[in-house]
């Protein structure tokens, strides 16, 4: 078991460092908002085009990364969405025990299903080169492949989760409950 919470470390680890390197991409998205809208209006005062459909779609892609390459993060920090009406008063092995049911049944099977049929049409746009359809667009089949990236990167994050939610229920390993942002 030692083996696997390290591997579980480590996984723990590589998501926390893109999520973090993700969070800093959020001011750089704003800023690029910013730019897009002060652009759009200034260039109008000066009769000058100060932004394009590249800035535009700029904006989405980071927004794009932010979201997928974050997912893994919030998996980590148990930030996702739960509907907890009755989980929220279980005690930590069960808990443990329904959160590993939930990764290994709905999750990691999940995320390699939109692997797989993700996978030729995100291959199809890297072999023609798939640019937007705007002017000045940017190409699509590099942000089209950070969905596998995602999406793999959220398997991982189930593995750990799963190792860590075993070794809970098994007792090996203690229970920590962490408090989020809204209860602070």
């Amino acid at each position: 078991m030692d083996k696997l919470l390290r591997l579980s470390t480590l996984i723990d680890r590589l998501n926390e460092y893109i999520g973090r390197f993700m969070s800093w991409l959020v001011l750089l998205m704003v800023l690029v908002g910013v730019w897009n809208v002060v652009g759009r209006y200034l260039g109008r005062a000066v009769g000058q085009n100060l932004t394009s459909n590249a800035l535009i779609e700029t904006q989405w892609y980071i927004f794009d990364l932010i979201f997928l390459l974050g997912a893994a993060y919030a998996l980590k920090h148990d930030e996702h969405v739960r509907v907890d009406v009755f989980y929220s008063n279980w005690p930590p092995k069960r808990k443990a025990l329904l959160d590993l049911i939930g990764t290994l049944l709905f999750l990691i099977p999940f995320s390699i299903l939109v692997i797989f049929f993700s996978w030729n049409t995100i291959a199809a746009s890297w072999a023609i080169g798939e640019i937007s359809p705007d002017p000045g667009g940017l190409p699509r089949y590099p942000i089209k492949t950070v969905i596998l990236i995602s999406f793999f990167l959220l398997i991982l994050q189930g593995i750990s989760e799963a190792i860590k939610k075993f070794a809970i229920f098994k007792g090996w390993l203690p229970p920590h409950e962490e408090r989020h942002e809204s209860e602070l």
